[in-house]
């Protein structure tokens, strides 16, 4: 299992977790707001890549 595939399983199951301990809205926001709030502090430069490497990814 790759790397990247790992990383999805754990935010899945921590995701399902969420959702039964906590409320709905809530787990929405924390699933919702951690990978939004990461994606904000990186720099202009970082995003530029990030999108560069998401959308070459996409065209395969």
């Amino acid at each position: 299992m790759s790397r990247n595939a790992k990383i999805a399983v754990g935010g899945v199951a921590v995701g399902l977790i969420l959702l039964i301990w906590l409320p709905w809205w809530v787990a929405l926001l924390i699933v919702v707001g951690v990978p939004a709030a990461a994606y904000l502090t990186l720099d202009p430069s970082q995003r530029r890549r990030l999108r560069r490497v998401t959308r070459k990814e996409i065209g395969r």
